[in-house]
C-alpha cells in the first residue's frame, strides 16, 4: 500500500514508541502536522519558541533515558534548534530532530525560509542527513534513531524536504537497522580486557587511588554499581558537575565536585592521588584547570565509550573504550578492598578544614538549596547557568531519586525551565524543581506559558541578585571591579559611572532603579503562582507552598545577596590545587 512521506514520518514515530513530540508548526512542516492530526498515540506539545522546544526535548531525554523527538519547520524554526542541538549533544544526550525544508527542486534557489541546515548542524551533532528519495525515507528514519541512542548518545538531525513529504511511497518500515555506527568497544561481560587487567594490578598497588566519575555513569545508569565498587574497593570518589549523583552526596566516599569550582577537599584529592581512575569524562578545562599541574603525581586510568576523547585532553596511561557500567561490572568482578584508611583521613581533614558554604547573612543559595534537601525526598532538578548553577551543585543532596539535569558542556542559559517542562512531561507525578537566576530565567521566561497550559507543577526557584552574576564575579575579581553590562537593574538614565561601568559599585549617594520584570506579577499574568521571598524564615514556606500546586506552576523569586560569589574559585591558568577560598574585601 501507497501512503505519503508524512504518514510514513507518523507511521515511524510510533514504531519507534514515541509518545511525546515537542513540535511548532510552519508551512515547510505542515503536511507533517496534517498527518499527525486526531493521532492519539503521540502527544503533540507546543512550546512558545524552538529554542524551548528543544531544551524540553532534552529534559525529556535527560530524565527518562529515552530519545527525545523534535518537529520544527525550516528556516528560522530550524536555525532556533541550534543552541540546543549544540546543548544535548555536547552532554550526549540522545535526540532526533526533523527539520521540514523547501523542495528538493527549490534547494540553493534562496528560496522562501531557506536554510542549509545541514551544513549549519554538522559540528555540533552526531549525524545529519536530508532525505532526498522518498524509497530512502524509512530507512534513513530508521538509522536517526539507531544512532541517537548508540555508543555515545547524541543528537540526529533529519533534514525533510516537502515535496518527500508529499510524495507517495512504500508505506514499510524496517524492524532493524544494520547501517548504525554503535562505536562500542565492550570489555565483554564473561571476563576483563589486557587493558582492564593492567589498570586493576595498577589499582591494587596504589596507596592514594581515586575515583573520578563523569556523566557517562548517570548516562549508564551505573550509579549502582559505582558505589558498591566504591564500598568494596574503599576507593573515594570525585565527581565533574555532570557525574554529580552517580553516588549519594551524603555518602562517606564521596569527595564533591571537583574543578574551577571545585571543593577543596576535591581537588586537593585529585592534586595529590598517585592513580587516578576516570570513568565516563571528557577531562575539559572547565575541571583540569592549568594541565600540565593536573593530577600531576598519578597514573591515569580513562574509560570511556568514544575512543575520539580519551587522551585527547589528559594524556592516558591506561585506556579502556568501553560503556561506564560494562566497566564498572568488570571491575566489581576482580577488584578487592584496598588500604586506603590513612588517604581518606587526610581527605577527610581537608573537607573539615575547607568547607563549601556561605558566609552571608539572610536569603541565600546555601539555605534554599538545604530547605529543598529537607522538603524533597525526590525530583528533577533543573538549573539554568551561571552562578546558580554552581551553588546548585554545590549544596544539593543528589542520588538515585533526586536527579540533576544541567547543561555542562555548552553551558547554556535558558535551559533551566524548558528542560523542567520535559522531565516533567516526561514523569508524571515526580516533583520538579528548576533553578534559575535572573537573568537566564528570562533568556525562554516564555516558556512558563507552556508550563500553564499543560498544567505542570514546576517549583521555578529564581535566585534574583539583580547581576549577571557569574560574570560580575569574574570582573570583580580579576577585572578591578569594571562592571560591563552585568547589572541587571541598568537604566540609560544611569549614565556611564554608574555600578555597571565603574570600580564606584556602593555609592551611598546612588540608589538602583526598581528591577524590571517584578517576577510576582509576570508568574501572575501567565496564570502561574508567584511568590516572593526576602526573608530567611519564609523560604521553607514558599517551598512548601509551591509544593501544594499540582497543576499550575509556581514561581519563587529569593531575593539574594548581590554580592555574593561562589567560592573556591581556581583563577584562570592556574592549577585546580590554587583555589581562592575566600574574598577579603
Amino acid at each position: 500500500m501507497d501512503i505519503t512521506g508524512a504518514e510514513l514520518f507518523v507511521k515511524a514515530l510510533k514504531e519507534e514508541k514515541v509518545d511525546i513530540l515537542f513540535a511548532y508548526p510552519g508551512g515547510q512542516a505542515i503536511d507533517l502536522f496534517d498527518a499527525l492530526y486526531g493521532e492519539k498515540d503521540i502527544e503533540i506539545i507546543l512550546p512558545r519558541h524552538e529554542q524551548g522546544l528543544v531544551h524540553a526535548a532534552d529534559g525529556y531525554a535527560r530524565s527518562t533515558g529515552r530519545i527525545g523527538v523534535c518537529l520544527v519547520t525550516s528556516g528560522p524554526g530550524a536555525a532556533n534548534l541550534v543552541t540546543g542541538i549544540a546543548t544535548a549533544n555536547y552532554d550526549s544526550v540522545p535526540l532526533v530532530c526533523f527539520t521540514g525544508q523547501v523542495p528538493t527542486n527549490l534547494l540553493g534557489k534562496q528560496t522562501f525560509q531557506e536554510v542549509d541546515i545541514v551544513d549549519v548542524t554538522k559540528s555540533i551533532s552526531k549525524y545529519v542527513v536530508r532525505v532526498e528519495r522518498r524509497e530512502d525515507l524509512a530507512e534513513i528514519i530508521k538509522r536517526a534513531f539507531r544512532i541517537a541512542k548508540s555508543g555515545r548518545p547524541g543528537v540526529v538531525v533529519v533534514d525533510l524536504p516537502k515535496d518527500i513529504q508529499k510524495e507517495y511511497g512504500n508505506d514499510t518500515y524496517p524492524s532493524v537497522c544494520d547501517t548504525a555506527d554503535d562505536r562500542n568497544i565492550s570489555v565483554g561481560s564473561g571476563g576483563c580486557s589486557e587493558e582492564m587487567e593492567k589498570a586493576l594490578d595498577i589499582l591494587n598497588k596504589a596507596e592514594r587511588p581515586l575515583f573520578l566519575i563523569g556523566g557517562g555513569v548517570n548516562i549508564a545508569c551505573a550509579g549502582k554499581e559505582m558505589t558498591r565498587l566504591s564500598e568494596l574497593t574503599g576507593i573515594p570518589v570525585v565527581t565533574t558537575i555532570m557525574g554529580k549523583g552517580a553516588i549519594p552526596t551524603t555518602h562517606r566516599s564521596y569527595v564533591g565536585n571537583l574543578g574551577i569550582h571545585g571543593s577543596c577537599g576535591a581537588n586537593l584529592a585529585v592534586s595529590r592521588c598517585d592513580v587516578l581512575f576516570a570513568i565516563g569524562t571528557r577531562f575539559n578545562d572547565r575541571i583540569t584547570g592549568k594541565l600540565q599541574e593536573f593530577a600531576p603525581d598519578a597514573v591515569i586510568i580513562h574509560a570511556d565509550v568514544d575512543v575520539d576523547v580519551i587522551s585527547r585532553n589528559v594524556t592516558a596511561d591506561v585506556s579502556i573504550v568501553a560503556d561506564a557500567k560494562e566497566v564498572i561490572n568488570a571491575l566489581l568482578k576482580k577488584a578487592v578492598s584496598l588500604k586506603t584508611e590513612k588517604w581518606l583521613e587526610e581527605i577527610n581533614g581537608w573537607k573539615e578544614q575547607y568547607p563549601v558554604s556561605m558566609n552571608y547573612q539572610g536569603v541565600t543559595p546555601q539555605r534554599i538549596m538545604e530547605a529543598v534537601n529537607e522538603l524533597f525526598e525526590e525530583a528533577f532538578i533543573t538549573t539554568d547557568v551561571g552562578q546558580n548553577q554552581l551553588w546548585a551543585t554545590q549544596f544539593l543532596e543528589l542520588n538515585e531519586h533526586k536527579r540533576l539535569l544541567t547543561s555542562g558542556g555548552m553551558g547554556t542559559m535558558g535551559f533551566g525551565l524548558p528542560a523542567a517542562i520535559g522531565a516533567c512531561l516526561g514523569n508524571p507525578g515526580k516533583p520538579v524543581i528548576a533553578i534559575s537566576g535572573d537573568g537566564g530565567i528570562q533568556m525562554n521566561i516564555q516558556e512558563l506559558a507552556t508550563a500553564v497550559v499543560y498544567e505542570l507543577p514546576i517549583v521555578v526557584c529564581v535566585l534574583n541578585n539583580g547581576w549577571l552574576g557569574n560574570v560580575r564575579q569574574w570582573q570583580e575579581m580579576f577585572y578591578n571591579k569594571r562592571y560591563s553590562a552585568t547589572c541587571m537593574r541598568y537604566r540609560r538614565s544611569c549614565g556611564f559611572f554608574s555600578c555597571a561601568n565603574s570600580v564606584a559599585e556602593n555609592r551611598p549617594d546612588r540608589e538602583c532603579p526598581e528591577y524590571t520584570p517584578d517576577f510576582v506579577k509576570l508568574a501572575e499574568s501567565y496564570g502561574a503562582e508567584g511568590i516572593r521571598v526576602l526573608d530567611v524564615c519564609d523560604i521553607k514556606t514558599a517551598l512548601e507552598k509551591a509544593k501544594q500546586n499540582r497543576k499550575i506552576p509556581t514561581v519563587i523569586e529569593f531575593v539574594i545577596p548581590g554580592e555574593a560569589n561562589v567560592l573556591p574559585i581556581v583563577p584562570p591558568g592556574k592549577a585546580i590545587s590554587e583555589m581562592i577560598i575566600e574574598v577579603i574585601q
